[in-house]
């Protein structure tokens, strides 16, 4: 039977299982052919009928040793781990110097997930068996899956250790330093995960996989055309390649690359050639959801993440992919569900959990305070604390409310005066694109010669009539407060108003505000603003532009407050923000502005201006924040009085509880 046995050492196992099927046809009884056929079936894959030939034979010889390692080793290819731990523990009871129980039981352990044991007992064969490949290459698997278990579990210390003894036994193993770099992603430690890469790019035949690596690193760093080149450099292997999986994670790479540096109709071009010849392929859908949502074409995301579901209900693209693109077109409901659906093919994915977390904190109540000093060349001075309470009870709804108190006084005209506002409210989203907002109150207010209480009101909506386009409309009443005078006066201003944003798929954005304002004192106000801006970096956000700015009132009264008959006002600025939404705990955020300019009051001559505003925070935790801030500008419109004004403060900021309410 020399032959057979060649077959089954050399992994013919077809051909295995025909000649001892011929074997067996003339020697029903060989215990020989009868097990080696029941191995050539069971790697062929048919371990359901391996264990039922090794069940028979146990029946005949309930003894032999022989034939109980090979229904324990069927078992374990029939995914029967638990019975597989069970009968090799009796094998190792009955010698505990085997090599294949040993071995046997340390993959049956690694496949249950006891990493620990699995690695005692994988050395114990290799103590019987010293430098046994079989035993090293699962030894080196263990590794790997026991790492994965604790990058799973966020220990990601542990996960490293285990991965660096794996490398020190297994020198520059490529699947090793895959998955060290993918830990170091992973828990963003993105300059290791770099040196990682550099290192498999030493072996020429794992070139092409370390440049798809390195290209996703530069990307997480920011540096998106040092990605897109480094892309291009793994793309031009292709016609080298002969790995099918290989070319298609260098081509996915290179139009990521692409879409990541907004070349979006060379993306779109190559994507199409691939639509065109696997018009189905859950990757290549992934990939035009993917140019969509930069795009902000979220609806047809949308449909290409539907579409990668039904071909694959488990897919992470699809499931997560889907949550984020519900997450951008306000259907927060369903973008809960769709990363909850994630999680439970992944269990505990670090992308899908902070996912959950960052929309969590959108739905979380918070208290926010900010106290200030404000002060301007006309000897005006005030205080004022600031402080409001956002509570969701719904993705749909959330109560609000606000207080307000300020002291402000003029030593020069010896006026003082304080007010004090407090109103409730509240938010709701009525479709996905439409949120109302309504707030009502009261202001205060002690001054000099008068003391009154008004009410006040904010009624406004936010839509967002098309993509990249958002609409605010609105109606709010408010008290002159800017100086003790101006609270005296008891002046009502009434406020239609609406803001247009318009952001652009190259870089450009155009911002409009325009205020139509009645006055109990019978003056009215026409005020626009607009700002043509370029976005510059993405991280940190720089932008540069041109802001334009016209006032006008129905009467002068000068004497009383800033109101000519027509003002304009040009700058140029720029803008530096690290924003506090995405920075991680125990780290810096910051805002710089900077303009300058010229304005036009009237008929007089042009006049230079400026205007400086800084922001710097820190982020103490998830749930809390400390920043200071200032502004100084001598921008005419800037105050009621003068053409200096200054302010600083400081802002607190706490999330109230680790969720939001309706999910605890």
């Amino acid at each position: 039977m020399q032959t057979g046995f060649t077959y089954l050492e050399t992994g013919k196992y077809a051909k295995a299982e025909s000649f001892f099927e011929t074997v067996l046809i003339d020697y029903p009884d060989n215990k020989t052919a009868k097990l080696c056929y029941g191995r050539a079936v069971g790697l062929q894959g048919e371990s359901e009928k391996a264990v039922t030939i090794f069940t028979d034979l146990l029946k005949v010889y309930p003894n032999d040793f022989e034939i109980k390692l090979n229904y324990a080793e069927a078992l374990l290819w029939n995914t029967n781990y638990t019975d597989a731990k069970t009968f090799y523990e009796s094998l190792i009871k009955e010698n505990d110097q085997s090599f294949p129980a040993l071995l046997g039981y340390a993959n049956t352990l690694s496949n249950l997930k006891i990493y620990d044991d699995a690695l005692i007992y994988v050395n114990k064969a290799l103590d019987v068996s010293p430098g046994n490949q079989n035993a090293l290459t699962s030894k080196k698997y263990i590794y790997l899956g026991y790492a994965y278990q604790n990058q799973q579990a966020q220990n990601y210390t542990q996960a490293e250790r285990l991965l660096k003894e794996n490398l020190s036994l297994f020198e520059d193993d490529k699947d090793t330093l895959l998955n060290l770099a993918n830990l170091y992603l992973i828990a963003g430690e993105f300059d290791n995960a770099e040196t990682t890469y550099n290192t498999i790019a030493n072996n020429p035949n794992h070139k092409t996989t370390a440049l798809n690596g390195l290209a996703l690193v530069k990307h997480l760093k920011g540096k998106e055309k040092a990605a897109l080149k480094i892309s291009e450099q793994a793309y031009k292997t292709i016609p080298t390649l002969n790995d099918i999986k290989l070319i298609q994670q260098t081509k996915e790479r290179y139009i990521q690359a692409l879409i990541w540096n907004k070349k979006y109709k060379d993306a779109k071009g190559l994507i199409d050639e691939l639509t065109e010849a696997q018009p189905n392929e859950n990757w290549i859908l992934a990939l035009r959801a993917t140019l969509n949502i930069y795009k902000s074409d979220f609806k047809k995301s949308v449909a290409d993440y539907n579409r990668i579901l039904e071909n694959d209900s488990s897919s992470f693209d699809g499931n997560l992919g889907k949550a984020n693109t519900l997450k951008a077109l306000g259907k927060y409901d369903d973008a809960y569900q769709s990363a909850e659906n994630t999680l439970t093919f992944y269990d505990n994915q670090k992308d899908a959990t902070n996912f959950i977390k960052t929309l969590n904190t959108t739905f979380t109540p918070f208290w926010e305070t900010k106290a200030s000093h404000s002060f301007d060349n006309g000897n005006n001075k005030a205080y004022a604390l600031q402080t409001k309470i956002e509570f969701p009870t719904s993705t749909r709804f959330k109560w609000l409310a606000h207080y307000g108190y300020r002291t402000t006084n003029n030593k020069v005209t010896d006026n003082d005066a304080t007010s004090n506002d407090f109103s409730l409210g509240l938010a709701y989203q009525i479709l996905p694109n439409i949120t109302f907002k309504g707030t009502a109150g009261v202001t205060s207010a002690k001054a000099s010669t008068n003391d009154y209480t008004q009410l006040v009101t904010d009624i406004s909506f936010n839509i967002k009539p098309f993509k990249l386009q958002v609409l605010d409309i609105g109606y709010k009443s408010e008290i002159q407060s800017f100086n003790a005078e101006l609270l005296d006066r008891e002046i009502v201003m009434n406020n239609l108003y609406a803001n247009y944003n318009l952001s652009t798929n190259f870089n450009l954005g155009w911002f409009t505000q325009y205020f139509y304002t009645w006055q109990n004192d019978d003056n009215t106000r026409n005020l626009l603003f607009t700002s043509l801006y370029y976005n510059i970096l993405s991280k940190p956000a720089l932008k540069a532009g041109l802001n334009y700015q016209y006032i006008t009132f129905k009467n002068q009264v000068p004497t009383i407050y800033f109101s000519p008959k027509q003002f304009n006002a040009g700058e140029v600025f720029i803008n530096l923000i690290k924003d506090e939404a995405i920075t991680k705990p125990n780290t810096w955020f910051y805002e710089l502005t900077a303009a300058t300019g010229l304005q036009y009051i009237e008929d007089d001559s042009s006049q230079s201006t400026y205007r400086i505003q800084g922001k710097l925070g820190y982020k103490f935790s998830k749930r809390s924040l400390l920043n200071l801030y200032g502004t100084q500008s001598n921008i005419a419109s800037a105050t009621a009085a003068g053409f200096t004004f200054s302010e600083i403060g400081l802002r607190f900021k706490w999330y109230l509880s680790g969720k939001p309410v309706f999910r605890q």
